[in-house]
């Protein structure tokens, strides 16, 4: 816990039950969380999550996640509407990055502070745009099925190729959290191909990660969360610079809604973006 800030903010870490009102900001802008994202990324980390309350109620709150000695990610960046300009943002941001130490911190920045975060040493990388719509169904596709236990250590394997860190510890929790349902794809000679995961969320169903390795495997993934979907529109963030994957949710029918940035305060370990057809949450990474 922090000494008082501004007007006497106290900032101190956030418990899963405190979380639940900061779901409920998220909603308010329209981000759309997952109804069980939370509770997989206080697996991974649960010191990385703050809240800054005056006279023992919230009003900021930010999440900075370690998931290696190199690499955290930061989101959740709020300050309740009414309260804003007061210094509670700033000084709650503040104490959640020295939970990073030295390790290069990633997020996604909507339009309005990408310029307060280029200030904090934040960098451009690429643009991310949330598409969503409904998937039309078609035939059953080849070689797509449901995700078992079994399929869990190579699922990480082919994740921390299409991602700065490793994180078996999250996945365990995200493949299996409560409402999940995991997809995989393999090619005729068994190897994985892609996978991609489709939860419950306040409105769309939301996808992520969608990672494969070609875009026909992309669109096998897609038709069978269709079948899933079952009418319901999906969500799905994609990034700007895989033009393949923008070009098959433009073809599946998908709009963009909104767009982040993808900043980074540092270097991060190579990944196969070219794989990345939806980011996990542009929320928690």
């Amino acid at each position: 816990m922090t000494p008082p800030g501004p007007d006497g903010l106290v900032v101190s870490q956030a418990t899963l039950e405190d979380w639940k009102v900061v779901g409920d900001w998220a909603a308010d802008e329209g981000w759309n969380p997952g109804l069980s994202d939370s509770a997989s990324f206080f697996t991974q980390d649960s010191g990385g999550f703050f809240i800054g309350r005056v006279d023992g109620e919230p009003v900021s709150a930010i999440s900075v996640v370690n998931y290696s000695a190199d690499y955290a990610f930061l989101g959740f960046y709020l300050v309740r509407p009414g309260l804003r300009g007061n210094g509670y943002g700033l000084a709650t941001w503040e104490t959640a990055l020295a939970h990073a130490g030295g390790r290069t911190v990633g997020l996604d920045g909507v339009v309005a502070q990408q310029d307060n975060y280029r200030k904090s040493g934040f960098e451009l990388a690429y643009r991310t745009a949330r598409f969503t719509g409904v998937v039309p169904t078609g035939e059953e596709p080849a070689g797509v099925r449901a995700a078992g236990p079994a399929d869990h250590e190579a699922i990480s394997a082919y994740d921390s190729a299409c991602y700065p860190a490793d994180r078996p510890v999250f996945l365990e929790s995200w493949l299996t959290a409560p409402g999940h349902r995991t997809l995989v794809r393999h090619t005729d000679g068994g190897r994985l191909s892609g996978y991609a995961v489709i939860r419950p969320a306040r409105d769309s169903l939301r996808v992520g990660p969608l990672f494969a390795d070609t875009a026909d495997d992309a669109r096998a993934l897609f038709s069978a969360l269709a079948a899933d979907a079952d009418g319901r529109a999906l969500a799905v963030d994609v990034p700007r610079t895989n033009a393949a994957a923008v070009a098959l949710v433009e073809e599946l029918g998908l709009t963009p809604s909104f767009e982040t940035a993808r900043m980074y305060t540092g270097p991060v370990r190579e990944f196969a973006r070219e794989r990345v057809y939806g980011v996990t949450s542009l929320e928690l990474g």
